[in-house]
């Protein structure tokens, strides 16, 4: 049995949890909350020890696997000192706030020689995985994305400096779709604002931002995104190239060529298709099924991160 910690109880943790415990190789055995009552009433309900210090529960506890589900700007040396002890390693979206930070943690966690996934659940969607098998060799010229939706219930959220805001924080899994499918970025300009919102007491980040991205191919992307006083929440991806338009709605996949149309409706979760491919790569070492490695996470880190600050500067942000 993989031996498994979470740190942080909040509403992705949740997630996990029904997945860790139904896996019949895992056993939940700990869970840290800084909030003593949300720890406590997690463990209860999993069999787990609630903690509050998410040191002692590294200490204490012989863990195999930790899933790491704190706030951006929570993450502290977690990482390191988890990866220093050999314990492999689920990390939710986002890494942080700082790539320097990250890099430093990357470096860590590839010296500890440990298993990594990150919570960039959508790449195991039946669709995408479908989508990434009809790309290879299509030559790509646009892709396009948005998400709008609400704000989020948790008060750190609209602290720019804590959540790197909607697209580090939210929205960063439609991109890193744009990039898991369409592959790596060179340039980033972007354009921010903070417009309908004005009137949330503390707000400081944007509610609605639009970017540019060029991609290594030489193709063009963009995304918007926002939470604006609406009625609905509202998503798109597409991709266009040679004699191909391809997009994803949901669990739905569509391709649009000269000879017809092809569908395919998606099936499964993709939660829970995520952490059974962590969880069997920490049981088997075969790491084959994780779509998600820390090292790719960066990646999509590093572009959301970029627009932010071509944002605050007005200009392009190179990638290298």
């Amino acid at each position: 049995m993989i031996r498994v910690g979470v740190v942080g109880a909040g509403i992705i943790a949740t997630e996990h949890f029904k997945h860790i415990s139904a896996n019949e190789r895992a056993e939940l055995v700990a869970i840290c909350d800084i909030a003593f009552p949300v720890a406590e009433k997690a463990a209860v309900q999993y069999g787990a020890v609630p903690y509050t210090d998410v040191r002692e529960m590294l200490d204490r506890e012989n863990l195999d696997a930790l899933f790491i589900c704190v706030p951006p700007f929570a993450h502290g040396e977690i990482e390191e000192i988890a990866a220093r002890k050999g314990i492999h390693l689920l990390v939710e979206k986002p890494l942080g706030l700082h790539m320097e930070q990250v890099r430093r943690k990357a470096a860590i966690i590839e010296e500890a020689g440990i298993i990594t996934s990150t919570g960039y659940c959508l790449r195991y969607m039946e669709v995408v995985q479908r989508a990434k098998q009809y790309l290879v060799g299509k030559e790509i010229g646009m892709v396009r994305a948005y998400r709008f939706g609400g704000l989020p219930p948790t008060a750190w959220w609209i602290d720019h400096s804590k959540s790197g805001g909607q697209l580090v924080e939210q929205t960063t899994h439609n991109l890193d779709l744009m990039l898991y499918l369409a592959g790596g970025v060179q340039k980033v300009y972007a354009d921010m604002g903070l417009l309908l919102n004005q009137d949330i007491p503390e707000i400081t980040t944007p509610d609605i931002a639009s970017v540019n991205l060029v991609f290594e191919s030489g193709a063009l992307g963009h995304i918007d995104t926002g939470f604006l006083p609406q009625p609905d929440d509202r998503s798109s991806f597409e991709i266009m190239g040679r004699n191909f338009r391809l997009s994803i709605d949901g669990m739905k996949l569509t391709i649009v060529e000269p000879e017809g149309t092809m569908t395919w409706q998606g099936a499964g979760n993709f939660y829970k298709q995520q952490d059974d491919a962590f969880i069997h790569a920490v049981s088997t070492g075969d790491t084959s099924l994780i779509f998600a490695p820390y090292r790719e996470a960066m990646r999509t880190l590093e572009v959301t991160l970029a627009a932010n600050q071509s944002a605050e500067s007005g200009l392009p942000v190179k990638l290298i």
